[in-house]
C-alpha cells in the first residue's frame, strides 16, 4: 500500500513538472527579444558627400541584428533650434533620404518638434541640421521619433497570428512590467524577430537589449 501511494505521488509530481515544462516551451515560443535603439542617423548619398567629402564611403563598426544593417564608425553632430548632441552614430547602408531618429528626451533637449512616425515617413517631419567633418546639411524635414515596431519574418508572423502593418499591444513581464500599445508589425523577407524601442521607452520599463515581450 505504501509503495502504491508513493508511485501515485511520484506520478503526480512528474505530471506537474511535465506540464510546467510544456507551458515554458509555449511561453518561450511567443517571446520577442528587444533591441534598444539609441539616437541615430541614416544618410543619403548626397548628404554623405556634403558631410564627409565627395565619394566618401562609410565604414562598418559592427553588424546589427537585422540582416544587411550595420553601425558605422562615423558620427555627426545633430543641431536643433537650441543645443547640439555630439557623436550621434550613423547606421548603414545608404538610404534614398536622410533620416534622424531621436527620442522625445532628445527632442526636448534640442527644441525640436518631433513627431512619432514610421521609419521612412518623413513628409512634413521636423527640420534638423547635421554637422560633419567636411560640411553641414540643413534638412527641411527628416527628424522623427520612431514608432515602436517589431521586425519579423513571414513565418514568425504566421506563427504569432499577425500581419505586416498590424498594430498590436505587447506585454512586458521583466523590469517594471507593463504594456506597450500601438506597436507596428513589420513582417517580410529578410527580417529577424526583434522589437525596437527607443531609450526613453526602454528606460521607462527598465528594459535592456535581449529582454523579451509577448504580443497580447
Amino acid at each position: 500500500m505504501e509503495n502504491d501511494a508513493l508511485k501515485k505521488l511520484v506520478n503526480s509530481i512528474t505530471e506537474i513538472v511535465i506540464n510546467q515544462i510544456e507551458e515554458m516551451k509555449i511561453t518561450s515560443s511567443k517571446a520577442i527579444p528587444i533591441g534598444v535603439s539609441n539616437r541615430h542617423i541614416h544618410l543619403s548619398r548626397a548628404d554623405i558627400d556634403q558631410l564627409f567629402g565627395t565619394g566618401y564611403e562609410l565604414t562598418k563598426l559592427r553588424d546589427l541584428k537585422q540582416p544587411g544593417q550595420y553601425a558605422c564608425n562615423e558620427v555627426l553632430i545633430v543641431k536643433g533650434i537650441k543645443g547640439e548632441i555630439h557623436r550621434v552614430r550613423i547606421l548603414g547602408p545608404e538610404r534614398n533620404q536622410t533620416q534622424v531618429e531621436l527620442s522625445q528626451g532628445d527632442c526636448i533637449r534640442l527644441k525640436v518638434q518631433g513627431q512619432v512616425r514610421e521609419s521612412g515617413n518623413l513628409k512634413g517631419s521636423a527640420p534638423i541640421e547635421l554637422i560633419g567633418p567636411k560640411g553641414a546639411v540643413k534638412l527641411e524635414e527628416g527628424a522623427i521619433i520612431a514608432l515602436r515596431h517589431i521586425h519579423m519574418s513571414l513565418e514568425d508572423a504566421e506563427r504569432l497570428g499577425v500581419s505586416d502593418k498590424d498594430l498590436v499591444s505587447v506585454k512586458v513581464t521583466s523590469g517594471r512590467g507593463g504594456q506597450f500599445d500601438n506597436v507596428l508589425i513589420r513582417a517580410g523577407k529578410g527580417y529577424e524577430l526583434e522589437m525596437h524601442l527607443d531609450t526613453d521607452e526602454a528606460n521607462a520599463m527598465m528594459l535592456k537589449c535581449n529582454d523579451s515581450v509577448e504580443i497580447i
